[in-house]
């Protein structure tokens, strides 16, 4: 891969105010480098995550820690404008509330000692064409799940022996199977929200019986940490309440969960702020 040529386009995209071509690339470096050089490249094969690895590999050497944290979400990138294929198509956007058609792509960000890149992604495709029973229109699906890229995501930066010790996400990818594959497989800890009518039980002798209660329901105030046992999870987890306030003033609360036992309120909390930076990488 000519790395050069990807730094120089690269530049070019996040620079540019207007539309971006080949040409304009070209005569930006008057002619330094050809329009048919960079067609070449981006005709070239697809980019993968193996190919991002051995980039970000040297750096990721320099700075990794054992106690650096992993962190996954996804984004789509809008594409309203080109016509649908298998990677451009539509996605259901939970902070639009809508579907919108675009590329949508999960990324794997560590960060550890202030540093942090991007170490794996994961473009989702929908190769698979349905009818929709309700309104009879065809469709597209992927053939895995959002929470099986997440996992396979995962694998890959533990198979590439990146140094570190959470693993950080958002509710999307909170339900049982992902917490007992990070603990019990691949030997990490997490911290990730659950939403509020997931089912915990206060003690194991409950959870034996099967008496669990929605989270929501739970008397916990906001600065303690509360040991429970999460339905179908196969280990205890340290969960906090947190009390916000959004920017345009309407309240929430986020429910925390951890595996890791010995944390405190405020630890845990203000690590878990540590997410946001993948967020900051997308936007």
């Amino acid at each position: 891969m000519n790395k050069s040529l990807l730094d120089l386009y690269t530049d070019y995209l996040i620079s540019s105010f207007g539309p971006t071509t080949a040409t304009g690339l070209s005569q930006l470096l008057d002619g330094e480098v050809s329009h048919d050089q960079v067609t070449r490249f981006l005709a070239s094969a697809a980019k993968s995550t193996a190919l991002l690895w051995h980039i970000v590999k040297p750096r990721i050497r320099q700075f990794e820690s054992d106690d650096g944290v992993m962190m996954l979400d996804h984004s789509i990138q809008e594409k309203p404008y080109t016509d649908e294929n298998e990677l451009i198509c539509w996605h259901w956007d939970h902070s639009k509330q809508r579907n919108v058609k675009g590329i949508n792509f999960l990324t794997a960000f560590y960060s550890a000692e202030e540093k942090g890149l991007p170490v794996g992604f994961d473009l989702v495709t929908k190769t698979e064409l349905y009818i929709d029973s309700k309104s009879g229109k065809q469709k597209r699906r992927s053939q895995l799940t959002n929470n099986e890229r997440y996992r396979m995501l995962l694998h890959i930066v533990v198979h590439n022996q990146i140094k570190f010790r959470y693993v950080l996400n958002d509710c999307w990818y909170s339900p049982a199977d992902n917490m007992n594959y990070i603990h019990v497989d691949l030997k990490k800890e997490f911290i990730m929200p659950v939403k509020a009518n997931r089912k915990v039980a206060l003690s194991e002798e409950e959870k034996q019986s099967g008496r669990y209660q929605a989270v929501s329901t739970l008397n916990l105030p906001e600065g303690l940490t509360q040991k429970v046992w999460l339905e179908e999870v196969s280990f205890p987890l340290l969960l906090v309440k947190q009390d916000f306030t959004n920017e345009e003033g309407s309240k929430g609360t986020l429910y925390l969960v951890s595996s890791d036992l010995t944390f405190s309120y405020d630890p845990m909390t203000t690590l878990y702020q540590r997410r946001f930076k993948i967020e900051g990488y997308h936007k």
